[in-house]
Formats: structure tokens, C-alpha cells, sequence
């Protein structure tokens, strides 16, 4: 993957993270019944998924991560 994809896909999964982070946060409404919906579940995936990116964006910076293979 190229550094303009990782940007998109961090982008976007930011741009996940903090839209189902606020929509987590509200509080419940009882008379439009159960949120149907696991916000915090994706919340926390899409966090997950962009520090995938970050890593990836850095490792295509030329900073070597992980376990050096010298040992």
C-alpha cells in the first residue's frame, strides 16, 4: 500500500473513530427503544485499525519497527 492510500484509510478511520466515539457517548433514549448499533465495539475497531496505519505510515517513512531480525 502507498503512502496516499494509508493517508486515506487513516483518514477515514479517524474520521470512523470519532463519529462512533460521539455517537457511543450520547445517552440512551428509552422511547426509541435498544441502540441497535455496538458504537463503543466500533469505536474501538476503527481506533485499532488507525494505529495499523500509523504504523504502517511510519514503517514507509524508512523507521524500522518490531523485532530486528539481527539478534
Amino acid at each position: 500500500m502507498d503512502m496516499s492510500l494509508t493517508l486515506m484509510f487513516g483518514g477515514g478511520f479517524l474520521a470512523l473513530a470519532l463519529f462512533a466515539g460521539w455517537r457511543g457517548a450520547r445517552p440512551p433514549n428509552p422511547h426509541r427503544g435498544p441502540r441497535m448499533i455496538p458504537w463503543r465495539l466500533i469505536m474501538v475497531s476503527a481506533a485499532a485499525l488507525l494505529l495499523a496505519m500509523i504504523v504502517h505510515l511510519v514503517n514507509l517513512l524508512g523507521v524500522t519497527t518490531g523485532r530486528s531480525s539481527g539478534l
